[in-house]
């Protein structure tokens, strides 16, 4: 087309339509630019309300859990912030190429993140990984994956290990107690959780603090009993013993008698709780107040306490155990040699089962039974430690001549080394029990306790124990340089299902010094010592010695003075009104 045939055509009509379609485009652009405007106005505050409306979420602040501590302040269990992974699988699962890098970083293998991923595929928040190390995270973070994200928690850790992890326990993945003191003191250590309302992008990732509902309240500080340097002594001498013996396991358990607190409870085997991938369950067990046992000889100090307590008997009572044995309803109670006729003392010296039998068999069931009630015996320490056992004590009014016979000597009644210590205790504080107590006591605090044997009858009982440890005991091995001791042996059968295993045996010494005014009680337990030696004196016994030593000067106690030790009442000579046990007195049934 030519230049005229062009601007013929450029008509009046033409150009008017140009015109229109040119002050239409102004007018659309101003209307937009004044939409712009209003937005950015008038409107403003309700379009970002609406926008963050759709991006702000309510999140959890963690409480932090309370610190566990000995009683000299020393850290036993302690929350420490750490990273966890997560993610967005509604994100992650467009990002197919990145998840080999990811899977390595934080140690996933790539099928197993992949399916995790796909099997979330309709979820908005999962865990990769929890509580990873500060390295991990650092790599998770160079990776800068969308729908990647760290989140910020406490892991709880654990100073001394095994040494104290029978008390102090652990938690979970989610800060909850599961044993020992962690879980005995759950809900004062875990605190309470605040919330905060926070603007995330479209990965999920926080971008905007907006403003705290309700603050977080961290958990209490909880002061156990324990004092770490006698926890870790008995921890130490109880792994040697136990590997020395070829044992199975064993307990030790250390009391403070003014007041039943627990300086120190260990067990073998144990467990590490930092580290728990490897974990047995049955090393989970605080064996020292979850297992039950028989007490064997160790609970002839309390028949003779009963004994004395009746008024029927004095320390210079005599007993016929010839010949060194006792039939009873088919059952022969044996000593380790002929003692003859011997008087209480001796009886609790020489350890004799015979003896102990007929002086049982001489009180009344329900005085005997009593006492032991009184002690501790079938029911809990008091303690409020999480699975202890109330071991098993039968009512007088079911006991057999027989079963009374045993019971004296310690078979047919059950206790746990922590009731055992907390009995021998009693003797230990002139018969007055207190509650077992793994907290500590602050000054000025009320310590429970009760009377359940005259202060006679126990400091009587007491001087008979310390000729189990000198010269011609059963348990000079658990003697003390320095210190006066009063303790006894045990060498007791395990019960298995028909009877009793004559192959093994449980190796136990109780005592308590300074024996002059005793501060602490410690039960030494070894479970089937497999070295050559069994005898509760010989194997138990210089773990006994070892521990308390150590015990006794990292806690200031003085030594007692030898010299000054009052005349044993072995040198007593007998009264002519002294009562003499024969089998013809007691008239025994079965």
């Amino acid at each position: 087309m030519s230049y005229n045939e062009r601007k013929k055509d450029s008509t009046p009509m033409n150009r008017g339509r140009l015109y229109f379609v040119q002050v239409a485009f102004l007018i659309g652009a101003g209307a937009l630019l004044w939409r712009m405007v209003e937005l950015n106005t008038e409107q403003s505050a309700f379009l970002k309300g609406q926008g963050d409306a759709r991006a702000l979420r309510v999140v959890e602040i963690s409480a932090h859990r309370g610190m566990i501590s000995d009683r000299n302040g020393e850290p036993l269990a302690i929350s420490t912030p750490v990273d966890s992974v997560w993610a967005n699988p509604k994100v992650l699962i467009h990002q197919q190429k990145r998840l080999p890098a990811l899977a390595k970083a934080v140690g996933i293998p790539l099928k197993q993140l992949q399916r995790k991923i796909s099997g979330n595929s309709g979820r908005g928040f999962i865990y990769l990984r929890r509580r990873v190390s500060p390295s991990m995270a650092n790599k998770v973070t160079q990776l800068d994956i969308n729908g990647v994200a760290l989140q910020s928690e406490y892991r709880r850790y654990y100073p001394m290990g095994e040494v104290a992890a029978h008390v102090v326990g652990f938690t979970n993945i989610d800060d909850q107690g599961q044993e020992g003191a962690e879980l005995m003191m759950d809900e004062q250590l875990r605190g309470v959780s605040g919330s905060k309302r926070v603007i995330k992008d479209l990965y999920g990732r926080i971008v905007e603090n907006v403003e705290r509902i309700s603050p977080s309240i961290n958990g209490e500080n909880i002061e156990l009993s324990i004092d770490r340097r006698v926890q870790y002594l008995a921890y130490r001498e109880l792994k040697a013993t136990v590997e020395r013996n070829q044992a199975k396991g064993g307990s030790a358990v250390v009391l403070d008698i003014k007041t039943g607190e627990v300086l120190a409870m260990v067990n073998q085997p144990a467990y590490n709780p930092n580290n728990r991938r490897q974990l047995k369950s049955s090393a989970l067990r605080n064996r020292a107040l979850t297992d039950v046992m028989e007490p064997g000889s160790t609970m002839k100090p309390f028949t003779i306490a009963a004994a004395l307590e009746s008024g029927q008997f004095k320390p210079t009572t005599t007993v016929d155990t010839s010949p060194g044995r006792l039939k009873l309803a088919g059952f022969t109670i044996r000593d380790f040699r002929d003692y003859g006729t011997i008087d209480l003392t001796t009886v609790m010296q020489k350890s004799s089962n015979v003896g102990a039998s007929k002086i049982a068999m001489a009180l009344d069931s329900g005085e005997m039974w009593g006492m032991l009630t009184r002690l501790g015996f079938g029911i809990d320490s008091g303690s409020q430690f999480p699975g202890e056992s109330s071991g098993h004590l039968r009512s007088f009014q079911q006991w057999r001549k027989v079963e009374q016979a045993t019971i004296g000597y310690g078979y047919g009644i059950s206790a746990t080394p922590l009731q055992l210590a907390r009995a021998y205790a009693a003797i230990a504080a002139d018969g007055v029990v207190h509650p077992v107590s793994f907290l500590k006591y602050r000054d000025g605090d009320h310590i429970p306790g009760e009377r359940v044997m005259k202060v006679s009858v126990a400091r009587e009982v007491r001087t008979m124990m310390e000729k189990v440890v000198q010269t011609g005991g059963t348990g000079t091995k658990a003697q003390i340089t320095g210190y006066r001791v009063a303790g006894k042996t045990g060498t007791v059968r395990k019960a298995v299902a028909g009877g009793y295993d004559k192959e093994n045996y449980l190796a136990i010494f109780a005592g308590m010094a300074p024996a002059s005014d005793p501060r602490l009680v410690m039960i030494s337990l070894i479970d089937q010592p497999q070295a050559g030696d069994y005898y509760g004196g010989v194997v138990a016994g210089p773990l006994f010695s070892k521990v308390m030593a150590g015990a006794l000067r990292l806690l200031d106690i003085p030594p007692d003075d030898l010299k000054q030790q009052p005349p044993s009442l072995m040198a007593i000579s007998p009264p002519a009104s002294a009562v003499r046990l024969t089998a013809s007195t007691l008239k025994v049934k079965s």
